[in-house]
Parts: C-alpha cells; structure tokens; sequence
C-alpha cells in the first residue's frame, strides 16, 4: 500500500467536489447552459491545467537538480503533484464515461487511460517522478486550451481576447506540447540501457500514442483559429 493511493483518492474526491459546485462559482452564460456539463468539465480541467503545470514548472525552478535524475531524484512536492493529477485524470475519466458518449471522447478517454497508467506507475515505485513532472509541463499550454474552449462556449470568438488567446496558445503548444514530448521521447531513446524493459516498453507506447495525437490536434487547431 502506497500513502500516494491516499492522494489521490483525495484528489479525485476534490475534484469532483468542485466540478459538483463549478456551476455555483462560475454561472455558465445564456449559450452555454444547453450543455451545463461540459462547462463544468472545462472548467474543472482549467483549474488542474493551472494547479499541475504551475507546480511543475516551480518544482523545476526550485529543484534544478531534479533535472539531471528524473528517475530517482524528486522532492516530496512532485510525488504529491503527479499523485493528485492521477486523481483528476481518474476523475475526468469517470465524468466523461457518464456523461458523454463515447464515440465523441473515446479520444480523450484513451489519453486520460495512457496517463493514469504512466503516472500511476510513478506514484506506486516512487520512481520516474520526474519524468512524469515533465510530461505535467504539457498542461501550461493546456490552460490557454481550455480557455479557448470556455471563449467559444461563452460566444466569444469575434473578441481581441479569443485572438490573443488563441496566438498564446498556438506558442505554448508549439513549446510546452510538441518540444516537451519530442524532449521525452528523446530522453527515452538515450537512456533505454538504464529503464527496465517493462517500463521502457509502456514509456515508448505512451510517447508512440501522444506524439501524434498532439501533432493531428495542433493540425486542427492551426485550421481552425489561423487558416480558415
């Protein structure tokens, strides 16, 4: 028994707490209330995109050594952050399975099933913490993403603000996104002589599964926000 199953049992609890009262905090406009759930769910998604990726760009500032040994150096802070996003992830699974069909989020469904298994992986070995931290540096760009989504929910798309967002985000998911998981996935290649093979095999399959589906969904935004 790891004390990190504690965590993120206590994680997914807050997280679903939230999204239960989000609606309270954050009353959804006129043209979002047809799907009263899904900004809810967004909103849930942005407050862990800023608690994650904020942490993990701290932990990096604070522990620059963390960055020369991402298997077995972390402070007690990272292990908690990777714990407490398998929570959300748990949580967002189980939030999408209920209330959306699955034909429109298997996608996102089978991300969430490669993340939980990776950082799962981390919180019960203590190991990898790192790694999983920097793979947490994705979720920077993942705030401007769901801002995007909260803009276009809310009728805001013809704004300075949707534009603005829309050119940071394009930036952060170019730096944040591609750059950090070509970076592991590089980091995977040179260092395979030091992972077990299990842990290899199930890296390799996550960067293999990530890689494109980042690349088809940077795709869809360039055509959506820039070329149309």
């Amino acid at each position: 028994f790891s004390p990190g199953l504690l965590v993120v049992a206590g994680s997914f609890a807050a997280f679903r707490l939230l999204n239960r009262g989000l609606e309270r905090l954050v009353p959804p406009p006129p043209s979002a209330r047809r799907n009263r759930w899904k900004w809810r769910n967004i909103w849930t998604s942005l407050a862990h995109s800023v608690l994650s990726g904020g942490g993990a760009l701290a932990g990096f500032y604070l522990h620059p050594e963390m960055s020369n040994d991402l298997v077995g150096t972390h402070p007690p802070g990272a292990h908690s952050l990777v714990a407490v996003s398998v929570g959300y992830f748990i949580e967002d699974f189980v939030d999408m399975l209920c209330n959306q069909k699955l034909h429109q989020s298997w996608e996102l469904l089978f991300h969430h099933s490669v993340v939980i298994i990776c950082f799962g992986i981390a919180v019960l070995l203590h190991q990898y913490v790192g790694f999983a931290l920097v793979a947490l540096l994705v979720e920077i760009n993942s705030i401007f993403l769901h801002l995007r989504q909260i803009l276009l929910m809310a009728n805001l798309v013809h704004t300075t603000c949707y534009r603005l967002n829309s050119l940071i985000n394009l930036g952060t998911y170019v730096v944040f996104r591609i750059a950090t998981l070509a970076w592991m996935t590089r980091w995977l290649f040179l260092n395979r002589q030091n992972v077990p093979a299990a842990t290899y095999a199930v890296g390799t399959v996550g960067m293999a599964i990530m890689t494109p589906m980042n690349i088809i969904l940077f795709y869809r935004l360039l055509r959506s926000d820039f070329l149309k």
